[in-house]
């Protein structure tokens, strides 16, 4: 089973017992409990196949041999909302739909845990689980979702955002361009049948690219320039 919580929005989601990276048991964690997007793989996780080890390295191979050709090119977020816009007909989403608030909350939670934990008192820490299993991670959600209800309890006075979304539509799938002004968040998502999803994977890239790095990002290999590669390096 894979748990994420994106923005602090839980989620699971399960995998086949045909993936070979399952295979011994324990719990393997993605990314930091305070950042945006953390993973729990949780069951059968642990030694991984030739394959998967191969997949990895090239992978890893991959990012080194692009990391190496990215060049500071850097637009503005209201550059990026306004080349959407002109070149593929994006339109923002209503603030008013529960999809865009549950959004706004989401990366509201994230933020507030990132930057200003301390709005969140007691729940500023989500402590993780000395042993994982079903029990200990759900508990572990709890808290996360605890933490969420106290974060979207926060007047904007005090943690202001400017959060919009921009969708992107094609015949048989769709983009979500997340952006907030004030806090320089840009993220893109997408979903769709499979020759869909070729296309908007490739306008993905562009708009990551399209954003691009500045020549402090590359240096100091800031978030923005990790997200650019990673994107860049993705199959």
């Amino acid at each position: 089973m894979v748990i994420w919580r994106k923005h602090g929005r839980l989620c699971r989601e399960s995998i086949g017992r045909k993936d070979e990276e399952m295979k011994a048991e324990s719990v393997s964690i993605i990314g930091g409990a305070d950042g945006p997007t953390s993973v729990f793989l949780a069951g059968r996780t642990g030694k991984r196949s030739w394959k998967v080890r191969i997949r990895n390295r090239i992978f890893q191979l991959r990012r080194k041999w692009i990391a190496r050709r990215i060049r500071p090119s850097a637009h503005t977020l209201e550059e990026v909302v306004l080349f959407v816009k002109q070149h593929y007909g994006a339109r923002e989403a209503s603030r008013e739909s529960r999809a865009y608030r549950e959004q706004r909350e989401c990366l509201k939670s994230a933020l507030i845990g990132r930057y200003r934990p301390e709005l969140l008192g007691e729940l500023r820490t989500i402590l993780r689980p000395d042993i994982y299993n079903e029990e200990s991670i759900q508990e572990m959600f709890d808290q996360m979702q605890k933490q969420k209800e106290r974060a979207a309890q926060i007047p904007d006075d005090q943690f202001p955002m400017d959060y919009h979304i921009y969708q992107i539509r094609l015949k048989g799938g769709r983009m979500e361009i997340e952006i907030d002004f004030q806090w320089d968040i840009f993220g893109v998502s997408f979903s769709g049948d499979k020759k869909a999803m070729k296309s908007l994977k490739r306008l993905s890239r562009r708009l990551y690219m399209y954003y691009g790095v500045s020549e402090k990002d590359i240096r100091n290999h800031s978030e923005r320039y990790s997200s650019l590669l990673t994107v860049l390096a993705s199959d």
